[in-house]
C-alpha cells in the first residue's frame, strides 16, 4: 500500500484501539458518543382481500363480521366523543425470517461477441481463484442456528450448524460463538442461509474474493453477499470500447422474478428494447451483456425492480486497453436515492502521477471520480465533502457541481492529496451515487479499479468478514460528529476473540489494518458495532507491490422484528 500525506498521524493509543490482537487504529482519537444506535422496528401495511368462493365467503364473512362485532363492542365500553373516533389497526407481529445472503459466482470472459444481452462465457485464466469466506453468530441463548452454504440450485456446499432445537435459559450470558466458512472455493454463485431461532433473526455475513494474476480479467474483485431485494441501484458501469459490463439477476426464492430495467446514461434515460420483463426463474442466475442494452456508454446507472420474487445484482466490470489489462471489479448495490449520499474506503494515488496517466488516450477512467445518478427530471446541485485521517480536504474546483436530472454525472476527484477518505454528499434532490478509486499509475503495466458504492450508517452488530491474503483494512468514517466503533475480531476457528475500539473525531476517517492472525489462528472478519454519531465503514483491501484493488462495503445488520398494521376489507 502507497504511503500518503497523513502516515506520520499518531496512531490511536491502547486504550482507545483495544488490545493489539485485534488491528491497529490509524485515526485520531476523542471520547466515544454515548447514543447507541439500536435495531429499528418497520411498520407495514398488509391488506387482506376476501377470497372467492361460496364457502370462502361464507367463512370471510364470519370472520369480518366477528371481527365488526367486536371493534363495535370496544368501542360502547371505551368514553365516546360527540361525533365518530377513528380506530387505528392494531400492529401485529411478523414472525423472524432466515437470514440469506448472495454471493455472486466468480468474474467470467466473454466468449466472442453476442448478438442480443444474453451471453456465453468462456473459462477464466490459469491463475484466477474465487475464494469465500462466512460466519454466523451465536443466538442469546449462546446456540448457533441451522446454517449452511449451498449453490443457489440448493445443493449444499457446507453446513455450517444444525437446528438447535428451542432455546433454554441459561444462568449466565453465554459467550458469543460463530459457525465459520473458511476459504471455500467457488465455481459458481453460491446461497448463505441462516435461520431465525426463538423468533429471533441470526446475525451472518460472507464476502467473496476473485484473485487473477494474469489474463484479460488480471486484477481482485471482492463483493459481500448480499440479502435479496426488489428495489435495486447499480452506478458506474461502462459499456464504451474495451468495457465489458455483464448484469448478473439472481433469485434465490420459490417464486418467478420479472425484472424492468431503469438505465441511465451522460446525456439522460436510455429507452432500450429488451429492458423490460426480463424473466429469472426461481434458484438460477440471468447474466445481460448492458452493451447490448445500451452501447457506447461511459458513465451507466441501472435500476433493477422486480415483480414477484426478489433478487440481487451484481455488475461484473472490465477493462482492457489493447492487450493491456485494465483491471475487474463487481459493482454492487448502493444505498437508493435520497439526498445524502456516503461512502468510505476510498485510496486516492499521488495526484501528479494520477493525473499524467488519465491524460493518456484510453485512460481518462483510470482516475478517482463520483458518479451521481438523478433518477427525477429536476436538476440536483450536489456538495461534495471529503474527509481523511486529519480531517477536511478541498476539492479542487470548490465541491459544488450541478448534475442533470435524470442522467448521470461524473465529478474528478483529481488534484485531492493521496490518503484515505470517506466522501459525504449532500443535496435538496434525491440521487444515487458511487466512487471510482484506481490503482496502477503506470500505462504500460496492468492497472485495477474498485467502485465503493454509498452505504448505510452503521448499527450494532454487523458481520464484516474479510478474504485471506494481501493487505486488509478497515476503513470507517464520521463525516459530522464523533463515533465510536468497536470491532471484535472472528478467527477461522470460531471464536470470537476480545475486542478493541476506536473513537473517531467528527469529519476524519480512520484506518485500521487488519492482522494477519489473532492468538495463532487466521482472522476471517470482524463483529463491527458503532455509537455516537453516524459512521460508516468499508474493508478495502490491496496487495503490496501490485495493482490489485478492491473494496467491500460493511452491509447493513440484522433488521429488528418487523410490525405490520392489517386492515380488513374488500
Amino acid at each position: 500500500m502507497h504511503k500518503d500525506g497523513n502516515d506520520g498521524a499518531p496512531e490511536a493509543s491502547p486504550n482507545e484501539a483495544g488490545p493489539a490482537e485485534a488491528g491497529t487504529a490509524e485515526a485520531g482519537t476523542a471520547e466515544a458518543g454515548k447514543t447507541p444506535r439500536g435495531k429499528a422496528v418497520r411498520g407495514k401495511t398488509v391488506r387482506i382481500k376476501a377470497p372467492r368462493g361460496t364457502v370462502a365467503g361464507l367463512a370471510s364473512a364470519a370472520v369480518i363480521v366477528a371481527a365488526a362485532g367486536s371493534l363495535v363492542a370496544a368501542a360502547s365500553l371505551a368514553p365516546q366523543s360527540a361525533g365518530s373516533r377513528p380506530l387505528e389497526a392494531p400492529l401485529a407481529a411478523v414472525p423472524a425470517g432466515s437470514n440469506v445472503g448472495i454471493c455472486p459466482g466468480p468474474a467470467r470472459l466473454l466468449e466472442g461477441t453476442p448478438v442480443g444481452t444474453d451471453p456465453q462465457f468462456s473459462p477464466e485464466s490459469s491463475t484466477a481463484r474465487t475464494m469465500l469466506n462466512a460466519a454466523v453468530l451465536s443466538m442469546n441463548s449462546g446456540a448457533l442456528p441451522a446454517s449452511r452454504l449451498a449453490e443457489l440450485n440448493g445443493n449444499t456446499l457446507a453446513e455450517i450448524a444444525k437446528d438447535p432445537g428451542t432455546p433454554t435459559a441459561s444462568a449466565a450470558p453465554p459467550s458469543l460463538l460463530a459457525g465459520v466458512v473458511s476459504q471455500r472455493a467457488v465455481d459458481s454463485v453460491s446461497v448463505l442461509s441462516a435461520d431465525a431461532v426463538g423468533n429471533q433473526q441470526a446475525t451472518a455475513g460472507a464476502v467473496m474474493r476473485y484473485a487473477s494474476a494474469d489474463g484479460d480479467l488480471q486484477g481482485w474483485a471482492a463483493a459481500a453477499c448480499q440479502q435479496p431485494s426488489n428495489d435495486l441501484w447499480l452506478v458506474g458501469a461502462n459499456t464504451s470500447l474495451g468495457r465489458t459490463a455483464v448484469l448478473n439477476l439472481s433469485n434465490a426464492s420459490s417464486t418467478p422474478a420479472t425484472v424492468s430495467l431503469d438505465l441511465y446514461g451522460a446525456k439522460g434515460q436510455i429507452q432500450a428494447p429488451g429492458s423490460r420483463g426480463l424473466l429469472v426463474a426461481p434458484g438460477t442466475t440471468r447474466s445481460i451483456v448492458l452493451a447490448g442494452l445500451a452501447p457506447d456508454q461511459e458513465q451507466l446507472s441501472v435500476h433493477a425492480r422486480s415483480a414477484g420474487g426478489p433478487v440481487t445484482a451484481v455488475i461484473q466490470q472490465s477493462v482492457l486497453r489493447g492487450l493491456t489489462p485494465g483491471g475487474v471489479d463487481f459493482i454492487v448495490p448502493g444505498a437508493g436515492p435520497a439526498t445524502r449520499q456516503v461512502m468510505a474506503g476510498l485510496d486516492i494515488q499521488d495526484p501528479a502521477s494520477a493525473k499524467a496517466l488519465a491524460a493518456k488516450q484510453g485512460f481518462a477512467d483510470a482516475a478517482a471520480a463520483l458518479q451521481i445518478a438523478v433518477p427525477g427530471p429536476a436538476d440536483a446541485v450536489v456538495e461534495i465533502k471529503l474527509y481523511g485521517r486529519d480531517g477536511q480536504k478541498a476539492l479542487p474546483g470548490g465541491g459544488v457541481v450541478t448534475a442533470k436530472g435524470g442522467a448521470v454525472t461524473e465529478v474528478s476527484l483529481a488534484g485531492v492529496p493521496a490518503g484515505h477518505y470517506t466522501l459525504a454528499a449532500s443535496s435538496d434532490v434525491s440521487f444515487a451515487a458511487a466512487a471510482r478509486v484506481t490503482r496502477g499509475l503506470r500505462a504500460d503495466s496492468a492497472t485495477d479499479f474498485t467502485w465503493s458504492a454509498s452505504s448505510a450508517r452503521l448499527g450494532s452488530q454487523h458481520v464484516v468478514t474479510v478474504p485471506r491474503g494481501g493487505e486488509r483494512y478497515l476503513v470507517f468514517g464520521a463525516p459530522d460528529d464523533r463515533a465510536k466503533i468497536t470491532y471484535t475480531p472472528i478467527t477461522a476457528d470460531g471464536k470470537v476473540r476480545t475486542a478493541a475500539a476506536a473513537d473517531i473525531a467528527g469529519g476524519t476517517t480512520a484506518v485500521i489494518k487488519v492482522p494477519e492472525e489473532v492468538s495463532g489462528a487466521p482472522v476471517l472478519g470482524y463483529v463491527v458495532s458503532a455509537s455516537g454519531d453516524a459512521a460508516y465503514g468499508t474493508v478495502l483491501l490491496e496487495q503490496e507491490g501490485r495493482s490489485d484493488i478492491a473494496t467491500v462495503a460493511v452491509a447493513p445488520g440484522a433488521a429488528g422484528q418487523e410490525q405490520v398494521a392489517v386492515k380488513l376489507g374488500y
